[in-house]
């Protein structure tokens, strides 16, 4: 104790501050609630690709090309 009474009061209060700020940093979380979290997760993994359906394409077009045959059979 004899070292912080000779040393700067102003410096020994300013070094507590900041060892008090860095503690509480460690304990802190970055979302307020978990719909912030679950949203972040989710656009993370869509940058990630995971939620990309990689038949989606090959299903859209024969889905169309069955539409399109579908019609020409109707008004032949």
């Amino acid at each position: 104790m004899e070292s912080i009474r000779r040393r700067n009061p102003q410096a020994a209060l300013s070094s507590l501050e900041a060892a008090a700020i860095s503690a509480r940093g460690g304990f802190a979380c970055m979302f307020s609630t978990a719909e912030e979290y679950e949203t972040a997760v989710i656009s993370e993994r869509r940058a990630q690709g995971r939620y990309r359906s990689r038949h989606w394409p090959a299903l859209m077009f024969a889905g169309c090309a069955m539409m399109v045959a579908g019609t020409v059979l109707l008004f032949r």
